[in-house]
């Protein structure tokens, strides 16, 4: 109100190498969902892991039924 609001900065990069045949390629991909990098990372649980939390919930449930 007093004092004069900034504007937005307004670039105008003209691209060096621009060829429209790979921009089009660009498109489809994002259009159809394909990237190179993955999303999350899916690590593999060893079996050990396992095993310690299936004998951790038959500890669990022998102790509520008052068993151990």
């Amino acid at each position: 109100m007093l004092m004069k609001r900034p504007k937005h900065r307004v670039f105008d990069y003209p691209a060096r190498f621009y060829k429209p045949e790979e921009d089009e390629k660009e498109k489809k991909k994002k259009r159809l969902g394909f990237s190179r990098q993955r999303k999350f990372k899916h690590r593999k649980r060893s079996p050990i892991f396992w095993i310690v939390i299936l004998v951790f919930v038959v500890y669990l449930i022998l102790k509520l039924n008052k068993l151990v």
